[in-house]
């Protein structure tokens, strides 16, 4: 096995080419942080992407950012912190849920695998903020989309056919994305004691409002503890962040507060606090626990997610949380089994979604759909794309089977 490790878009080029010819498959690593989601490598060789790193431009004026791919996450959130920016829509550090160390995942991973966190809900998701990028296909050709080419002439939005594309249609080497101001500050209400039912309920009239939440999740009783160091408490908690300033979050607070008074216990979180909750939620550190215990996340109707959870639960030790409303389930399976088939089948079964094995042992992994099948015409498409882009199939193969 051979790992290259190129330090330009060049070198890229050359090694993708050389795979291209020899029909070689090559493995397309950062800094690996997300290395053990999907099915197990079955490449012959490594492409290193590590040395291409670095913020290559940054106009905090223009609210645009440009990176190599391999730049760690924590450095580009630390060249925003200094202006007051930030990537509104907060992508996910799988590290922690992997067995590794936070900070590791790198801006490339993010649109690799279109991350977003709890304000999905306001602010989407990686490809809704991605501008631009430079990337080699799998025929060795570099290309580029975005900032002053919109589309290239295939009609395609390059950038966000990579969003989700776990380095299967082309190696992305540069990325541009459009940064956001920091809000001013933060509070966090937590109506406490809810069941998951209750909770979907609160979360719905409380988005309904006009106190603009910005993120809504529910910890049920024993998950919410396994945040911000305990701070919560075992109890349940259904949790509605509010941003902004200070004058603003306060009228709105009291709105909720008004709203949702009779739905149960209420308690307010603030800074560094609130902050630290949400980090937490955001990374699935309730089952950050050093095992390889099967953990899914699924997405599908917030209105739904309680229903497919008590019926799983009948048939099988889980434990869950929500975020996104509930249109986010992060499912961890106590039995050790997968239980695949089930879930999908009860994702079906409630009005349909998404479920991705997220963690698993190798073995589960090798033997189990990770991610959700494609309905036929979806997976018509995605093979064409593939094609196109990667007629070879040297980038990633396998990884999304």
């Amino acid at each position: 096995m051979t790992t290259f490790a190129p330090s330009n878009e060049s070198e890229v080029i050359a090694a993708v080419s050389w795979a291209a010819a020899e029909t070689a498959s090559l493995e397309i690593v950062g800094h690996g942080s997300k290395r053990a989601i999907g099915r197990p490598p079955q490449c012959e060789h490594t492409l290193d992407l590590r040395n291409l790193s670095g913020v290559s431009l940054y106009e905090p004026e223009e609210l645009v950012l440009s990176a190599y791919a391999a730049t760690p996450l924590k450095e580009i959130n630390l060249h925003l912190s200094r202006k007051g920016q930030r990537l509104a829509f907060e992508p996910m550090d799988y590290g922690p849920l992997l067995g590794q160390p936070r900070g590791r995942g790198t801006i490339g991973g993010v649109l690799a695998a279109n991350l977003s966190g709890p304000r999905r809900l306001s602010a989407g998701a990686a490809r809704d903020h991605i501008l631009g990028v430079k990337a080699v296909s799998g025929r060795g050709e570099a290309f580029k989309s975005g900032g002053r080419v919109v589309k290239n002439v295939t009609g395609y939005d390059m950038s966000k056919l990579m969003a989700g594309s776990w380095g299967a249609l082309a190696v992305v080497t540069e990325l541009t994305f459009k940064v956001l101001p920091v809000a001013e500050t933060e509070t966090t209400l937590a109506i406490r004691g809810l069941l998951d039912e209750e909770a979907t309920a609160a979360m719905a009239q409380a988005l309904g409002s006009s106190a603009e939440v910005s993120c809504a999740a529910h910890l049920p009783e024993g998950v919410a503890g396994q945040v911000a160091g305990g701070a919560l408490g075992a109890d349940a908690a259904t949790l509605l962040r509010l941003e902004g300033f200070p004058p603003s979050i306060a009228y709105r607070l009291d709105l909720l507060k008004r709203l949702l008074g009779k739905a149960g216990a209420l308690q307010t979180v603030e800074g560094e606090t609130s902050k630290a909750i949400w980090r937490d939620v955001r990374d699935c550190m309730p089952f950050a626990d050093d095992t390889d215990r099967p953990v899914w996340r699924v997405s599908m109707s917030p209105s739904q997610a309680h229903r497919l959870t008590l019926e799983l639960r009948r048939n099988t030790p889980a434990t869950s949380f929500y975020d996104w409303q509930g249109g986010l389930v992060w499912l961890r399976m106590e039995g050790g089994d997968p239980e695949a088939e089930a879930i999908r089948a009860m994702v079906r079964h409630f009005g349909g979604g998404h479920a991705t094995l997220v963690r698993a042992s190798q073995a589960v992994r090798a033997a189990t759909q990770v991610f959700e099948p494609q309905p036929p015409a979806l997976a018509e498409l995605s093979k064409r794309l593939k094609a196109e882009f990667d007629p070879h199939g040297v980038l990633n193969p396998g990884r999304m089977d």
